[in-house]
């Protein structure tokens, strides 16, 4: 009979630590995703946490206007660039045409003072004098020739200057109008903006953005 009894506690102790173990387990576990649980919760940001939260937003949309409005002050200045090349260009251009007309003027009047008298040696019945005067008249030619090639390349490029310049100021108009009414968005946006830094500041400066400086209004 003893020995029934001693088998029987035999047989149940192995159930009973198994079921012993799996309890631990079990709270153990428990335990862990309740930790884990507090510490993920999220602590609610407060007051101050949300009013720097917005400051920075406020001042990231600053900087982007300003930015901005750089950018389009920059096309008006491209714009405006244009126009005083082109005006320069053009006043450049008729200079150089009239200098190099004076030019070609002076070369006609010296060639024609410089051959009529090698034409009449040239109708000279002398043939040694007549033969020297048209050697000399083929070498003048040829001088003529060469000196008016290099003034009608001046003239060309002068008048190529001038039509540059005309290209320019057209482009300079033409983007002008664009450029001022997009830099009179960006002034207001930029306006706006600081505005609403302001007031969340209390009118205290934002940093500048980095190679320019801040606008304030």
């Amino acid at each position: 009979m003893n020995y029934m009894k001693t088998s029987l506690v035999v047989k149940v102790a192995p159930i009973q630590l198994k079921n012993s173990l799996l309890v631990i387990l079990l709270c153990t576990l428990f335990m862990t995703v309740a930790s884990l649980n507090t510490f993920g919760q999220a602590k609610p940001p407060s007051a101050a946490d949300k009013k720097e939260a917005e400051i920075k937003k406020l001042e990231t949309a600053l900087k982007t206007a300003q930015a901005n409005l750089a950018k389009a002050e920059k096309a008006v200045a491209i714009s405006d660039s244009l126009v005083e090349t082109g005006n320069q260009m053009i006043a450049d251009s008729k200079s150089e045409l009239k200098q190099a007309a004076g030019e070609k003027k002076a070369l006609d009047k010296e060639y024609a003072v410089s051959k009529k008298p090698l034409d009449k040696q040239a109708n000279s019945k002398d043939r040694e004098t007549a033969s020297g005067a048209k050697t000399e008249i083929k070498a003048l030619d040829t001088k003529y020739k060469a000196d008016t090639k290099a003034i009608d390349t001046k003239i060309k490029e002068a008048t190529k200057k001038k039509t540059t310049g005309e290209t320019n100021i057209a482009k300079g108009k033409a983007s002008k109008k664009p450029a001022a009414e997009a830099l009179k968005m960006k002034q207001a946006s930029l306006d706006a903006a600081q505005a609403k830094y302001d007031a969340a500041t209390g009118g205290e400066p934002a940093e500048p953005v980095k190679g320019k400086k801040g606008k304030k209004k």
